[in-house]
């Protein structure tokens, strides 16, 4: 059997295409339902937050620090604290906790 990348790539390109134009070409009418709205409302924040939290948790040596970077930058979020604020908060507790964990 031939592998030809470029038959792979072909089809990957197709099926993007394919899962990009369907709901356009199908939606012909504007959509009426608040349900169906608020649910595509907040479609990009879950698989934003599905891709990411995973990220967050695997990115340290430890799934504790990461889990507390994630603890304290939330904190800060809830707290209207500025973007640049969260993230620097979130490091230092990432930082912090990886040093009391090379301590155990």
């Amino acid at each position: 059997m031939s592998h030809n990348i470029y038959i792979y790539i072909l089809v990957m390109a197709a099926v993007t295409y394919l899962i990009r134009m369907l709901p356009l070409a199908l939606a012909k009418n504007e959509i009426r339902s608040p349900f169906i709205k608020s649910f595509l409302y907040y479609v990009p924040y879950a698989c934003l937050a599905a891709m990411t939290f995973p990220a967050i948790l695997k990115a340290t040596d430890s799934i504790i620090s990461g889990a507390a970077g994630f603890l304290v930058a939330l904190i800060a979020a809830y707290k209207e604290k500025s973007l640049l604020t969260v993230a620097l908060l979130a490091c230092a507790a990432v930082f912090i906790v990886e040093r009391v964990l090379a301590f155990i």
